[in-house]
């Protein structure tokens, strides 16, 4: 088939004509409002992001401002006095004594036979503490007892001879004269008796000694003795090696005596049969009720202190003799008078001053002093229990500061 056989007929029926180009579509017109509106919101977030933004500044700075004037501010921390309650308290040092304490002498010589107790024992009156010999002096009782009984036979003759003279003399058969001596004889020789009688008893009360007697209840605290120690008579109140020794030493601790010098600025106020409390650092929860029994009415000249005596009962074996306490006496507050602590005080050359809190604003209050005690003080004037008084002030504190406060608790911290 040639190449013509294979063509396409160029018209007929299944001819497809060929489709027209579509017309074009006008592009949009746009809105001139709408675009106008859009610009003016943003504008206008623009516009109130700005003012935002100077006013958060504005805000941050005035903040700031008063975040450095509040911390310019310093802050203080104050207490206020108290009235009556430190100021009533009185703590004095003493020392225990024994009511009765007493070393015990000999009063005859001689050696230690036997003693009886020895330290820590509890005696009683009349017991037997020790026995010393004295050879010498029983046979000195012996020989005055013989010649006792020598002076009495011859003032029994002396009667009989005197009797015998008197009837002589009655029937006329001596002289008044003889009669009269006979007398004297028998008078001379009982005054003979009596001294040879008081001699005996004076070796006797001798011999008696022999024998250490406890003389009141208590407890031996101390023993210088010991078997044939050679024992000498005295007291001890010589000087040097041949001064006599104390046997034994007692104390009567069921009562027990404190003795205390109270500053003359209180003794006013010290009066017989007030209460005393007694402590012990040995033992702080032990708290002894005393009473005042007496004091010495008198000021001393070398301490101006007036001695106080204490008085305790000591049945319970609370304390011992020698031991140091403190003496707690209850003072009543003299008018208007407070208590503060004594880091609040300030010392300026115009006086001693205190800060006081008035009005957030700080006041340097003169004031007076009474009585010192160690952490405290009373004041006694200048100050009332309603006052805010500035603890441990700087030296830089001056009247007018402004400060701010806070108040301490009772442990001293804010």
């Amino acid at each position: 088939m040639s190449t013509q056989d294979h063509q396409l007929p160029t018209t007929g029926t299944n001819t497809v004509p060929a489709q027209a180009d579509a017309p074009k579509a006008d592009p949009p017109t746009q809105d001139p409002g709408g675009l106008r509106t859009v610009v003016i919101i943003v504008a206008v977030a623009l516009l109130a992001a700005i003012v935002y933004g100077l006013h958060a500044r504005s805000s941050s700075e005035k903040r700031l401002t008063v975040a450095t004037d509040e911390a310019a501010i310093p802050t203080v921390t104050v207490t206020h006095p108290v009235q009556g309650i430190k100021a009533g308290d009185l703590a004095l040092p003493g020392n225990v004594e024994a009511f009765v304490d007493t070393p015990i002498y000999s009063r005859t010589n001689g050696y230690l036979k036997k003693w009886y107790f020895d330290i820590g024992a509890h005696v009683h009156q009349g017991d037997l503490l020790a026995v010393i010999e004295t050879p010498e002096i029983d046979q000195q009782l012996n020989q005055s007892r013989a010649e006792l009984e020598r002076m009495q036979a011859n003032a029994n003759l002396a009667g009989v001879t005197s009797n015998r003279w008197q009837v002589l003399l009655s029937k006329h058969a001596v002289s008044q004269q003889e009669a009269d001596q006979t007398r004297s004889n028998y008078i001379a020789a009982q005054a003979a008796v009596d001294a040879s009688a008081a001699n005996v008893r004076r070796l006797e009360q001798l011999q008696s000694y022999e024998r250490i007697i406890a003389p009141f209840d208590g407890v031996i605290t101390a023993r210088d003795t010991d078997i044939g120690d050679l024992i000498t008579a005295g007291s001890g109140s010589g000087s040097g090696t041949s001064s006599p020794r104390e046997l034994f030493h007692l104390d009567a601790s069921r009562r027990l005596r404190v003795y205390v010098s109270v500053p003359e600025v209180d003794s006013d106020s010290i009066h017989d049969g007030d209460e005393a409390i007694l402590t012990q650092d040995a033992n702080p929860s032990l708290k002894i009720s005393g009473r005042i029994v007496r004091n010495a009415d008198a000021i001393s000249q070398s301490t101006r202190t007036l001695r106080v005596e204490v008085d305790l009962d000591n049945s319970k074996g609370l304390l011992r003799p020698g031991a140091f306490v403190f003496v707690h006496f209850h003072l009543p507050p003299l008018n208007g008078s407070v208590t503060i602590p004594s880091n609040t005080l300030l010392f300026r050359t115009e006086g001693l001053r205190v800060g006081v809190v008035r009005n957030n604003r700080v006041q340097l209050v003169p004031i007076t002093i009474g009585q010192d005690f160690g952490n405290a003080v009373e004041v006694t004037s200048g100050l009332t229990p309603a006052d805010a008084v500035i603890l441990d002030p700087s030296d830089s504190l001056a009247s007018g500061m402004e400060v701010h406060t806070k108040l301490a608790t009772a442990g001293g911290q804010s």
